[in-house]
């Protein structure tokens, strides 16, 4: 078993923090178990100094979560173990301005042949089928039509 790379010798002020932040239950589940984590792996004279590996056994997390929570901890500080990462993830558009305004052109119309209402999945396949998406899911027709009720209200 390697040795512990990121060290969390906690404060006494620290711990107390976390001990009273963890009692409240008044949080994120995610970060209750991040102060939980930073209690059983503190390495001050007053800390248990559990290893990673009875870290994840113990309150049942993966040893990469108990790893990720030391690393973030030595290198920023309590609050950031504490919080979710913020995620960097950047989500392309599905449709662009005008595509949205030909698909609410298209919900105003009247439905195809045969229906008495459109559905999400009948915008989807005609916005394909006159050419205005490649391929369109009936999730973003409902965000879009969504979007386009809530700001009229």
């Amino acid at each position: 078993m390697r040795p512990q790379q990121y060290k969390v010798i906690l404060t006494s002020d620290d711990r107390a923090r976390l001990e009273k932040f963890g009692a409240s239950g008044h949080a994120p589940a995610a970060s209750l178990t991040h102060a939980r984590i930073l209690l059983k792996a503190d390495q001050s004279t007053t800390g248990p100094a559990w290893t990673d590996a009875a870290i994840g056994v113990a309150l049942e997390v993966g040893l990469s979560t108990v790893s990720r929570v030391r690393r973030r901890y030595a290198e920023q500080g309590l609050e950031a173990a504490l919080k979710r990462a913020p995620t960097t993830r950047v989500y392309e558009r599905a449709l662009d301005g005008a595509q949205e305004a030909h698909l609410i052109a298209l919900a105003c119309q009247t439905p195809a042949e045969g229906q008495a209402k459109w559905s999400l999945r009948l915008l989807a396949e005609k916005m394909v089928e006159v050419g205005q998406a490649e391929t369109l899911s009936y999730e973003t027709v409902r965000r879009v039509l969504q979007k386009t009720t809530s700001s009229r209200t």
